[in-house]
């Protein structure tokens, strides 16, 4: 199985070791996956399951191939949080941070305004 999907398929395992489903009810986890039983999972599962259905799919999709499927961050899905403590990630692009309030010119010179 290749690597992209790896992580999600084993969030979903996770989720689906822990829902109502198996542990209470006693139904395997291929049953709960099926119509009458995937209406009782957790709204989580159920996300989980349509993500690596979508994953699944981009793996034979013509279009997403060349590029492959995008990454899945799992761990920040399923602690329902930011990662690195609530910090949000920083730029997106690689250009420098803007500096005080100097205006730059060209390559990133700051201007100087001369005295007269």
């Amino acid at each position: 199985m290749p690597s992209s999907c790896k992580d999600i398929r084993s969030a979903l395992a996770a989720c689906l070791q822990n829902s109502d489903c198996v542990m209470v009810h006693r139904n395997k986890p291929v049953d709960c996956l099926r119509p009458p039983l995937l209406e009782t999972l957790p709204t989580q599962c159920q996300q989980l399951k349509h993500g690596y259905g979508q994953c699944k799919r981009g793996l034979v999709d013509m279009r997403k191939r060349f590029r492959g499927n995008a990454p899945v961050a799992v761990s920040t899905e399923l602690e329902g949080g930011s990662d690195k403590a609530g910090k949000t990630s920083g730029q997106l692009y690689a250009g420098k941070p803007a500096v005080g309030d100097q205006e730059t010119v060209g390559r990133g010179d700051p201007v100087v305004e001369e005295a007269r």
